[in-house]
């Protein structure tokens, strides 16, 4: 089977509420799980939230939610539950988003190679701004520093949630471009206690891109990526 040109459409949301755009995940992974063996195409939903923490079910998660209701209130954020995979996270304006709505099955990737895919994209976005990003081991996501760093001296620029779902995926990735850090105080990020998060404005300030650009890249990295790695499992 010819993996290497499948059709990929980007939707670009702009601004949207976290609800909202995880009820247009749905309908996107419906339409995908329905049209399967029909050529429907593989989406990337572009979008950027206002000031929310979203929970998953994991046990504990919602300790990590370090604010109490009054403080996220004053603060601006609304707190709401998910059915991704991961632990606690925010999300808020200047940070990039894509949820990927994709069929692993047509793609033949399994979910580990769903996410390296996923984090390629936000390193090679970053690269492309000269700041140099790399994976941990245990530890989704993707990181700034040196590699070889203790894990208390790297910075998490971009952070992944996922679930799947009769092979096809719902949420995806956030690359902090230039968003509000003060609000990831509220939490303990990923429920990764004592560990740095960073953006692509605090890395390398007045050189950084504009959301938009950044945005745009990170949509045509996120396909370049699945489109490789689908290609290679092809291959091998």
């Amino acid at each position: 089977m010819d993996r290497s040109n499948q059709p990929f459409e980007v939707e670009r949301l702009g601004r949207m509420a976290y609800a909202d755009a995880l009820s247009l995940q749905r309908e996107r992974h419906a339409a995908l799980v329905e049209g399967r063996g029909q050529g429907v195409p593989h989406r990337v939903l572009l979008v950027e939230h206002p000031p929310v923490v979203t929970v998953t079910r994991r046990q504990g998660a919602r300790e990590h939610v370090l604010a109490d209701e009054a403080l996220l209130r004053t603060s601006g954020v609304e707190l709401v539950d998910t059915d991704r995979g991961g632990d606690v996270t925010y999300h808020g304006p200047g940070q990039a988003i894509v949820y990927p709505i994709v069929d692993l099955q047509r793609l033949g990737l399994g979910v580990h190679a769903y996410i390296r895919a996923l984090e390629e994209a936000a390193i090679r976005t970053c690269a492309a701004w000269g700041i140099p990003c790399h994976r941990q081991k245990g530890a989704t996501g993707v990181w700034t520093g040196n590699e070889g760093d203790a894990d208390d001296a790297t910075r998490k620029i971009a952070a992944i949630g996922v679930r799947v779902s009769r092979s096809c995926t719902l949420h995806g990735m956030a690359l902090n471009v230039e968003p509000q850090l003060g609000h990831f105080g509220l939490i303990v990020p990923c429920g990764l206690h004592g560990r740095v998060v960073t953006s692509m404005r605090a890395e390398i300030g007045d050189a950084c891109p504009s959301f938009g650009e950044a945005s745009e890249r990170l949509a045509v990295e996120t396909v370049s990526a699945l489109r490789a790695a689908s290609a290679a499992v092809a291959r091998s």
